[in-house]
């Protein structure tokens, strides 16, 4: 056998014991008349010690040829270490090496594989296999298993059945692009990938399994941003003859499982927000509510006056930083060029200081007097000692901007604890979102998500208007779970296809199997879909969801260690159809 033990397990109640143990040279320390080699593996870190006075000369000899990385096996004594290390569980012991072989030798690995690195983010997603050995790494994927597990558990108790939908589907023209497979046997036609597994999920429904559940891989060919993924996995969920309240109950139920389970922290509010409250009070409709900060809309005490940057604004908003008026010229000039980087579009800041003594000195003052500097103090909720920090401008964008602003300034007074959770329910989003570009109304969510009770009939008269019986689960700022009570009626679903701008043919082409499957007795159902990989990382108490990824993607979408996305050779290209007639 290869080992006896792992190298986290020997304990000072093993002493005497021979053992056999496997793993990689971590560190060797050479004294000449003594080595000591560090062996680690998944679980641990063992001493091993090779003493001339103790140790065979030939042992000796391979111990001294060891190199960083080189994959041992070695048998021995546990013995009591001297010098104990409290730092390690393996600290009180060390092992007598009697014998040693060398598995497998190593190159000199390209950066340190030590919870402190010297590679750089790159370097090691192209040596992941190699960055994954290291401990931050290591224990990040083991904890994603830990989530999991229990999601599973949770799910299963409560008479979830988790059911596998396909992966080669039929591509569909709403939300991100698809990722597309050419059909070798059907020339010229082509599968998707799921972007979700939304419509076979709503089938399971029909088909009477009531619960089903699947953590599951789901691609979208979208522009990259920094930590968004090509492929990323959800907790896909659906239940049959419920209402949003029932789906609401399970899925809090859910999240405070894992919070005591993972975390050991027991959460007992789960605040519901209305979609319009969220964007007039944040700015976005997945407020971080750890802290204040809440908007306060000015326009009605701050555009009576002859400052035309205010009186042109469709919304004039602003925030009460506490402590903000501590702040010299040079750090408020700063936040003035952070709101007007591209990434956040903003044209200026105008800020007004609380001061101590209950007066107020604004970067405005030629316009306006204390009595209307109090007023925004009064609005933003502004104590003595903030500073009130303005935006204006286009209601969508600048509520936009101020809530890029409210993160930041988040960020830097510390008050975005990883260690605090705040979850909160979003409800009652808009059931359709106007394109400016085109003119044209889209699915907010999805074509299937249901308008709540007695709405339908305004999608005739002032579709904008209409509210979705759809929620977001949002935690610490981040959206973490979507979902909606579902169209289950092929009429009502015909409707919403109309809207979305199908003709009744391209409605049938993409959805025909859907609305044929409603007239063969479609329950009411609806679900929910956690985004697997932000929620890891949220309870990890970190934000980038690559370091709970085992191979995860850079942010321009490839995979640098297997050097993938990569051309085909002219065969396969010709063999799926594929291949270009320059000639033609």
């Amino acid at each position: 056998m290869y080992r006896s033990h792992t190298n986290g397990e020997l304990r000072l109640s093993d002493i005497n014991e021979e053992v056999t143990l496997s793993g990689w040279v971590q560190k060797v320390r050479d004294k000449g008349f003594m080595i000591w080699v560090d062996v680690r593996d998944r679980y641990g870190i063992t001493q091993l010690i090779f003493d001339e006075e103790r140790t065979p000369k030939e042992i000796m000899e391979q111990a001294k040829s060891l190199g960083r990385e080189f994959v041992i096996q070695v048998k021995g004594k546990v013995i009591e270490r001297q010098s104990k290390n409290r730092n390690i569980e393996t600290g009180e012991i060390e092992v007598l090496v009697s014998k040693l072989t060398v598995l497998n030798a190593s190159l000199t690995p390209p950066f340190t594989i030590e919870d402190e690195t010297d590679g750089g983010e790159e370097l090691r997603m192209k040596y992941r296999y190699l960055d994954i050995r290291r401990n931050p790494v290591k224990d990040n994927l083991i904890f994603r298993h830990k989530v999991t597990m229990e999601v599973r558990k949770y799910l299963s108790d409560g008479g979830f059945i988790e059911v596998e939908t396909p992966y080669l589907i039929k591509s569909t023209p709403e939300g991100a692009r698809d990722f597309v497979v050419p059909s070798r046997m059907n020339e010229g036609q082509f599968y998707a990938l799921p972007q979700s597994p939304q419509t076979f999920k709503q089938l399971l429904m029909v088909g009477g399994m009531d619960k089903y559940f699947q953590i599951v891989k789901c691609f979208r060919d979208e522009d990259l941003r920094a930590d968004r993924q090509p492929e990323f996995t959800q907790i896909d969920c659906e239940m049959a003859f419920i209402e949003q309240e029932d789906i609401l109950n399970v899925f809090e139920g859910l999240t405070r499982h894992l919070l005591k389970e993972i975390n050991n922290i027991e959460v007992d509010k789960f605040p519901r927000m209305l979609y319009d409250d969220a964007m007039r009070l944040y700015g976005n409709d997945k407020p971080d509510i750890r802290f204040g900060m809440e908007f306060g809309e000015l326009n009605e005490v701050a555009q009576h006056k002859e400052f035309g940057v205010f009186n042109n604004a469709e919304l004039v908003v602003g925030i009460a930083v506490p402590g903000g008026n501590k702040y010299t010229r040079k750090e408020i000039d700063k936040l003035i060029d952070w709101v007007r980087r591209p990434q956040v579009g903003a044209l200026g800041m105008i800020y007004s200081r609380c001061n101590d003594d209950g007066s107020f000195k604004s970067s405005v003052d030629k316009f306006y007097d204390q009595e209307d500097l109090a007023k925004w103090a009064e609005v933003t909720d502004a104590k003595a000692g903030d500073l009130v920090c303005i935006l204006s401008g286009d209601t969508n964008k600048v509520r936009a901007q101020l809530s890029a602003l409210r993160m930041e300034l988040a960020e830097r007074l510390g008050l975005r604890d990883p260690k605090v959770f705040a979850p909160l329910w979003v409800i009652d989003f808009p059931l359709l979102e106007l394109d400016e570009e085109t003119g044209h109304y889209h699915a907010m969510h999805h074509p299937f998500t249901s308008p709540k009770p007695g709405q339908l009939e305004l999608l005739d008269t002032n579709p904008g208007e209409v509210k979705a019986n759809a929620y977001d689960l949002v935690l610490n700022g981040n959206e973490i779970g979507g979902g909606s009570i579902r169209i289950h009626d092929k009429k009502i679903q015909a409707t919403m296809l109309k809207h979305l701008g199908f003709s009744e043919e391209d409605a049938k082409a993409q959805f025909g199997f859907l609305m044929d499957a409603f007239e063969y007795g479609a329950p009411p159902h609806g679900g929910l879909a956690f985004g697997l990989d932000r929620l890891v990382s949220i309870l990890g108490g970190q934000e980038t969801i690559r370091d709970f990824i085992a191979f995860p993607k850079n942010n321009s979408g490839r995979d640098v260690m297997i050097d993938a996305p990569a051309p085909l050779d002219d065969e396969q290209l010709t063999e799926l159809s594929l291949k270009l007639n320059l000639k033609s």
